[in-house]
């Protein structure tokens, strides 16, 4: 048996065509890259790139490294877990925006039907009164502008 410095006990023999990480072991600073990469999955997940960068560290590291596997599924269901509330909350939002709009609709319907009524009163009522009364907007866009003389 050899001595492996970064377990810091006994391996087994590894062949010249067997590779370390193929042999079940990795070193403590592949150990630390992997589980930094497992968490910073989530931000090519915010890219849109890879969803599930930490199921795919997962799947490629667990046999290899206890270390990778935690972290890697720990990130997972921490993405998940907000996957899960970031659907919840657009769901409840777009229920809350139809109700919130539907109960202001309620409330500004009868104004909506109510200021045309109450400004047409009123134009009539200073029409009445002998005074030249134009709507904002419309009467300029029929006969254009006033003149000032």
């Amino acid at each position: 048996m050899q001595q492996d410095p970064n377990l810091g006990g006994e391996r087994e023999p590894v062949s010249e065509g067997q590779s370390r990480a193929s042999a079940g072991t990795m070193s403590a600073q592949d150990e630390r890259t992997w589980s930094v990469i497992a968490h910073l999955s989530v931000l090519v997940a915010l890219v849109g790139l890879v969803p599930f960068g930490a199921l795919l560290v997962w799947l490629l590291y667990k046999d290899r490294s206890q270390k990778v596997r935690f972290h890697a599924l720990q990130a997972l269901w921490y993405q998940v877990a907000w996957i899960v509330i970031l659907i919840a909350y657009t769901l409840v939002s777009a229920v809350l925006s139809l109700v919130i709009i539907g109960f202001f609709m309620f409330f500004l319907l009868p104004i909506l039907l109510l200021v045309p009524i109450i400004h047409g009163c009123y134009a009539a009522y200073k029409v009445s009164q002998g005074v030249e009364y134009r709507y904002p907007f419309i009467a300029d866009r029929i006969e254009g502008p006033r003149r000032v003389v």
